[in-house]
């Protein structure tokens, strides 16, 4: 210690501006820089020295065709039918995350900032519990996700039972805790926390049980997700490959409404998120890869004209779909939010939110079987499956597919209010399923008074459907009518299908209960199709009466 001018005590130290190191001098709690002092960049900021080689290989891919990075070249993708076929898959949202179990899986970016999100401050609740984020930061959760009852054989088997086609667990998540072995940072789950490449062991036991298998990136938004503080362990360089680099717009005063701070990403991020995409596909082969909203920093206001974040996409769709332009079950799937690409280039993905009607082309919903959060967390808010059977009718009526996810504890285990969900799906779609899967959509997608939220996020208005609202199903020339709501009269009227009908000339041969060998009275008039439905229900919650013509 030395004595300073004033009688005060300080240190000489070396401190992060931005992400340079600078030899400066510590006053308490506060720092001064030496003038004429050089300064060079910390080497965990710097580009990984793997990222120029991997790009090199991955633009002899590119270069090699079939498709160019061009939204014209790329504009010529057609989606594979196993996807249109599917109809329903399952989301995993699991990382370390699930360790501090609190609020939502936005827990690492939230414990940074003293505010409340959705009635909760995450910021004192973890100081309370853990102490200062300068003494306890997220990074020291990692040695408690240990994942020791991790069995991917088990999950992939309870997807099966409740009659998913596809799975897509979460590769990496905005926190930047890869959960596969990366080849661009030692904060990943090989090396640290379980010390298991999840996807690698998912993948296998997902195929295993013949389902397809995708994979989720969100890490575009690591660019922005960790607010910065002098006081926090996040601002030090030296945890720059979990963190991010801790640059200048991240200590600002409004950094954490990222809705209004969001400066695109720079080129040495950019080029770091391609190598880790394109590595995604050379080591798991996935027949999906699914992007959050990172990837436009203009978020709904982006078009993929202007998108600063374009390139990097059109290089890693072009790499992509020429990995995968031999593949006998057709080109992989890339998932989109907005306008991040051109409707023909890849597949809309639409976040707890759906389709007032039909919508060519192909697309997807994703929700979860929680309201509260996507990761694990101590007093979920569950759905029931009702509803979410209902959802997905709803969705496939308008030529979409369903991705429902759950959210694994810390050690591994899917809860059991989770489990329990996805059973009872899988119980409806035993029964039912031949009016969902290989089905495509009418010439209109149903009938009844109840509508469904299309904006973003907007799930939660959504009023429950009433044994009035029917949703259409077709494959073949047999037409699927699916009442959302057993009628307490045991009686249901089909508007849609009556006698003279513009949308249905044909005549009606027969009329079944899908799950009920009963016979069914049923007349045709210029009212309806009205249909006498039985005392018992063949299955819970929705029903499917399958309608032949002559």
């Amino acid at each position: 210690m030395r004595p300073s001018v004033s009688g005060a005590t300080h240190k000489w130290c070396v401190r992060a501006v931005g992400y340079w190191i600078v030899a400066g001098v510590c006053w308490g709690s506060g720092w001064s820089a030496n003038v004429g002092v050089a300064q060079r960049p910390h080497p965990e900021t710097l580009p990984h020295p793997a990222v120029a080689p991997a790009l090199e290989k991955a633009r002899a891919v590119i270069d090699a065709g079939p498709f160019r990075p061009t939204w014209r070249s790329l504009e010529q993708y057609q989606i594979p039918q196993w996807y249109r076929d599917a109809k329903f898959g399952i989301f995993i949202h699991w990382g370390v995350y699930s360790v501090p179990a609190y609020g939502s899986e936005w827990y690492p970016r939230q414990m940074y900032i003293d505010a409340e999100r959705r009635g909760v401050n995450f910021f004192r609740y973890h100081r309370e519990t853990y102490g200062p984020q300068k003494e306890f930061g997220y990074k020291d959760f990692i040695p408690m996700f240990r994942a020791e009852k991790f069995d991917p054989q088990a999950w992939a088997r309870l997807f099966k039972q409740a009659g998913a086609r596809y799975v897509v667990p979460v590769a990496e998540h905005h926190d930047g805790f890869p959960m596969y072995a990366c080849s661009f940072t030692q904060w990943d789950a090989s090396e640290m926390g379980p010390r298991r490449d999840v996807i690698a062991e998912l993948a296998q036991a997902v195929r295993a049980e013949g389902m397809k298998f995708g994979v989720s990136s969100h890490r575009a938004f690591n660019w922005i997700y960790y607010v910065r503080d002098p006081s926090f362990d996040n601002a030090d360089p030296q945890y720059a490959r979990l963190y991010g680099r801790p640059l200048k717009h991240l200590f600002e005063k409004d950094a954490a409404d990222y809705k209004q701070n969001f400066p695109p990403q720079d080129d040495q991020f950019k080029d770091d998120w391609l190598a880790r995409c394109c590595e995604l596909v050379d080591r798991y082969q996935p027949d999906l890869v699914w992007f959050d909203f990172g990837i436009t920093p203009q978020l709904e206001e982006a078009n993929y004209d202007t998108n600063p974040f374009a390139g990097h996409l059109r290089q890693f769709a072009a790499y992509y779909y020429n990995r995968t332009s031999s593949n006998p079950d057709g080109l992989g799937v890339i998932n989109y939010k907005w306008r991040a690409f051109p409707e023909k280039a890849a597949v809309l993905d639409k976040e707890r939110s759906k389709m007032a009607g039909i919508r060519v082309p192909f697309w997807q919903t994703d929700t979860a079987v929680s309201s509260s959060s996507w990761g694990y967390t101590r007093n979920q808010k569950y759905k029931s499956p009702d509803r979410l059977v209902d959802d997905l009718i709803d969705i496939v009526s308008k030529n979409g597919c369903l991705l429902l996810n759950v959210g694994p504890r810390s050690d591994g285990t899917i809860p059991e209010e989770d489990q329990a969900i996805l059973l009872a799906i899988g119980r409806w779609l035993e029964i039912n399923g031949e009016a969902i899967y290989e089905t495509t959509y009418w010439k209109t997608f149903g009938e009844g008074p109840t509508t469904v939220s299309t904006d973003h996020l907007a799930e939660s208005k959504d009023k429950p459907f009433v044994a009035e609202d029917i949703r259409f199903t077709t494959r073949g020339d047999v037409l699927y009518a699916i009442g959302l709501k057993w009628p307490d009269d045991h009686r249901i009227t089909i508007k849609t299908l009556a006698e003279g009908a513009e949308l249905f000339p044909e005549e009606i041969v027969q009329v079944q209960l899908l799950g009920s060998e009963q016979p069914l009275n049923w007349a045709r008039t210029p009212a309806g199709l009205t249909v006498e439905l039985p005392l018992q229900h063949p299955s819970e919650f929705a029903y499917v009466l399958k309608i032949e013509k002559q």
